[in-house]
């Protein structure tokens, strides 16, 4: 995926997945038609050129309006950390040392919080916010040219991996803010803008069309994005996607390409997601996530009439965790989700969210089919809690490292299951402790912290007999891995080449 800070981090195919991306060639000519399009009512009525023109000028006055209005709360973001200078260097030749990143962030409140995307700050020692001259009350001079604003110091609040969000908080106070409006309103087609500092060219303004107002980038997963083709490049990350009235309706957080520059597919997190995850964090310094320890999967076709299930959509539990909540509440494996405390479940990821909004320590009514049965169970929900993987100083390439599965792995013994912060459901296998580059892996891939417990039905032990099965794979054959992953068994298909 292509975030729209400098540095790329690929969770796909490299070619398609950056961060960032360059203004396309066509937006002239889109923005020409629109207006274009715009002037026929007044042709076709036999107005003059000179009522054309004034509509015209009316619409760039009131585009000139809104990015006025925003722009002293859109803020620039700077940050250093120490890092490889060099990530494509040979091993052992890698250059380390003080790496600089911007990336853009928006003002949500007059006593300086902010809020921009987690890759921006990710591993920062230092953060600094630029702010424009409008915010700190200079007015606008004659020049064309801005004077650049005032430079000062930023603390991270708190961050959420899975929203890609961070808070910062500046000591200011009477500042300019924009409001964060619902994106449930958002529709097909409305216009929107994108303001931040693309390439570091500060108080940048780009516009577009919503394409979709929730695309699911991963199958099941919680995160929805805004789809846009407003055109978002490296920089944009954390910036605000505002609406007409120069509201809030999205944060921008990377695009789709297979050029690196901008091919009119852009998505930012939306709002409704950015208010709970903000909202969370000022209140508790963190994101708290309910959950009822199960897997859903969303039940379809597919799913549903290999396994005899009259009903061909909804939610299916797909693991129960031994000992949760759910099942001490008497949820099993395959039960069919119909609703949750009343609402009709339609897919997991609608399932996962409701569950993630509920007060910790509360109760959810979950009503399943079961065969002919139709239940309903009460469950407690929990606090959902993030492994905690330091394996790094544990770990050595001789030693640790699995080259044709691209992984440093770690045996699974007491001390690992530790830093786990969790306990694993086996007590035999591999963590999966960090990923190797360059490898030639197809299909599914692993992830830090999978645990694996079997290689194409035969039990991991630990490192040596994981070696052992790797190096009787035949190439280009496909192979299946049972993992373990945030507490949830699943399978991983995966060909060696």
């Amino acid at each position: 995926m292509i975030y729209s800070d400098p540095a790329i981090i690929n969770y796909a195919n490299p070619s398609l997945f950056k961060k960032g991306a360059a203004v396309s060639s066509h937006r002239f000519l889109i923005v020409l038609t629109f207006l274009a399009t715009l002037a026929l009512p007044l042709v076709a009525a036999g107005a003059d050129d000179t009522t054309g023109s004034r509509h015209l000028d009316n619409l760039g006055n009131e585009l000139r309006a809104l990015t006025a209005q925003v722009s002293p709360a859109v803020v620039q973001i700077y940050t250093s950390s120490f890092g490889q200078l060099t990530p494509q260097a040979p091993q052992g030749s890698a250059v380390f040392g003080q790496q600089q990143a911007t990336g853009s962030g928006v003002i949500l409140s007059e006593d300086g919080y902010i809020v921009t995307n987690n890759h921006v700050v990710n591993g920062a020692k230092r953060v600094l916010v630029r702010l424009s001259p409008e915010t700190m009350g200079v007015p606008q001079g004659q020049s064309i040219l801005s004077t650049g604003g005032d430079l000062v110091g930023a603390q991270v609040i708190g961050v959420d991996h899975e929203a890609d969000l961070a808070v910062l908080k500046i000591n200011k106070t009477g500042l300019p803010f924009l409001e964060l409006t619902t994106s449930d309103d958002l529709f097909q087609g409305q216009m929107v803008f994108a303001v931040g500092s693309p390439l570091g060219l500060a108080n940048s303004v780009s516009f577009g069309v919503v394409s979709t107002v929730a695309r699911q980038l991963e199958r099941d997963a919680p995160m929805v994005y805004i789809q846009t083709d407003v055109a978002v490049n490296p920089g944009n990350s954390g910036g605000p996607l505002i609406n007409t009235e120069g509201k809030v309706v999205g944060i921008n957080t990377l695009i789709m390409s297979q050029s690196g520059g901008s091919e009119g597919l852009s998505f930012s997190v939306p709002s409704n997601i950015v208010k709970a995850v903000y909202d969370r964090i000022r209140t508790f310094g963190r994101v708290r996530r309910g959950v009822i320890h199960v897997l859903p999967q969303t039940l379809n076709p597919l799913i549903a009439k290999p396994l005899g299930y009259e009903e061909q959509w909804g939610v299916i539990l797909g693991d129960v965790h031994p000992e949760g909540s759910a099942d001490k509440a008497g949820l099993k494996i395959g039960d069919i989700v119909l609703s949750l405390d009343g609402k009709k479940m339609e897919n997991a990821r609608q399932f996962i969210v409701d569950v993630y909004l509920r007060e910790i320590g509360s109760k959810v009514k979950v009503e399943v089919k079961r065969g002919s049965q139709t239940l309903t169970k009460e469950v407690e929900v929990f606090e959902r809690h993030e492994p905690n993987y330091h394996f790094f100083d544990r770990i050595t390439t001789e030693r640790n490292l699995i080259s044709r599965l691209g992984v440093l792995g770690l045996d699974l013994d007491k001390e690992a299951e530790q830093m786990l912060g969790t306990s694993p459901r086996r007590h035999e296998g591999v963590i999966v402790a960090a990923l190797a580059a360059n490898v030639s892996l197809l299909g599914e891939a692993f992830l830090p912290g999978d645990i694996i417990y079997a290689l194409n039905g035969q039990p991991v032990k630990g490192m040596r007999s994981l070696k052992n099965l790797v190096r009787d794979l035949d190439y280009g054959s496909g192979n299946v891995v049972q993992v373990e992953r945030g507490g949830q068994l699943r399978y991983l298909i995966m060909i060696v080449e």
